[in-house]
């Protein structure tokens, strides 16, 4: 009877749009785990480009609507959400963050999660010119997976809530993403010139926005100093990726969760990044975790965050109501 019900779930939700949220309140926790499992469609590790003599490797998570269209018909275009992996740009993989896509899933996302260079193997920007990079790989493969270039939301924890930040943030002029050279025509314009990239919205999780600050008391921290090592122009190349730098006008919105007894990273940075925006008249939510850490919510304070991120991605326009 069990698994008759669940199969008639399954069903259901295909029917939809993926998990209306009436739909899948009405769900057992057993449900909703099973529908989820039942209902993607996993690409793991496909290269999108090679740097410092290594494939760097991506995976992406295809819902229904995407991953079951019939050979020779169009796709359909669903909102697609890039992950960056935390880790201070000196450890992790992509591996430790994909729990963290299950949520952006849940609201009807594709999803690409990547890796990039960390400090042991390419010293700072490396980490960004890869992000950089998975971004154009995105844009260049949407007609083949799907992806809606008009809904790419970007999104990652600590360091990775930086690399979200910066890749959504940088210029073409800013020099860094020269590291993606491609042959395909739809990465350059007609002067020959690589196009400049937008997306919709980062959804920043405590992430650095000063990045020069955490070289420097009281903010200076032992991730970002390895991140650098010893270059002697480590201020100058700070300061290029630093998410702070970049504010001006016309950015995408940005939501940042941030708990304000954060110690790693420290909380002034995401105040600070709010001040800019609203400056610069960039669309931003500061959500505060009072009694927050590095991470490690409590599940209340994660079920509000992910609340305020569903309800800031529908103001967006990104997702429905």
């Amino acid at each position: 009877m069990y698994i008759q019900k669940i199969a008639a779930t399954v069903i259901f939700l295909s029917s939809m749009n993926l998990f209306s949220e009436s739909a899948y309140a009405q769900l057992s926790e057993g449900e909703k785990a099973v529908a989820l499992l039942t209902q993607f469609t996993v690409l793991p590790n496909l290269p999108y480009t090679t740097q410092s003599g290594k494939d760097l490797k991506l995976d992406v998570y295809l819902p229904p609507q995407l991953s079951s269209v019939a050979p020779g018909k169009a796709q359909p275009l669903t909102p697609v959400v890039i992950n960056f992996h935390s880790g201070g740009w000196a450890r992790g993989n992509k591996e430790r963050g994909q729990l963290a896509l299950l949520p952006f899933l849940q609201m009807g996302f594709a999803a690409v999660n990547i890796e990039y260079r960390l400090a042991k193997d390419a010293l700072a920007p490396a980490a960004v010119e890869d992000s950089r990079c998975a971004l154009r790989w995105v844009i260049r493969n949407a007609k083949q997976y799907g992806f809606d270039t008009n809904k790419i939301v970007l999104t990652g924890s600590s360091a990775g809530g930086h690399l979200a930040l910066i890749t959504g943030m940088l210029p073409v002029s800013a020099g860094l993403d020269r590291q993606c050279a491609t042959s395909e025509e739809e990465g350059w314009d007609n002067a020959g010139q690589q196009k400049e990239m937008t997306v919709a919205a980062v959804v920043n999780w405590y992430g650095i926005t000063d990045v020069p600050a955490m070289l420097r008391s009281p903010e200076e921290r032992g991730y970002a100093v390895e991140w650098f090592g010893s270059m002697s122009n480590r201020e100058q190349v700070a300061q290029s990726v630093s998410p702070m730098t970049h504010v001006r006008r016309g950015l995408p919105a940005v939501l940042t969760i941030h708990g304000d007894q954060d110690t790693v990273v420290p909380y002034a940075q995401a105040a600070r990044l709010h001040t800019a925006l609203e400056k610069a008249g960039v669309p931003n939510t500061l959500f505060t975790i009072p009694g927050g850490g590095h991470g490690g919510f409590s599940p209340e304070q994660q079920l509000s965050a992910y609340t305020v991120a569903r309800r800031f991605l529908v103001e967006q326009r990104i997702l429905a109501k």
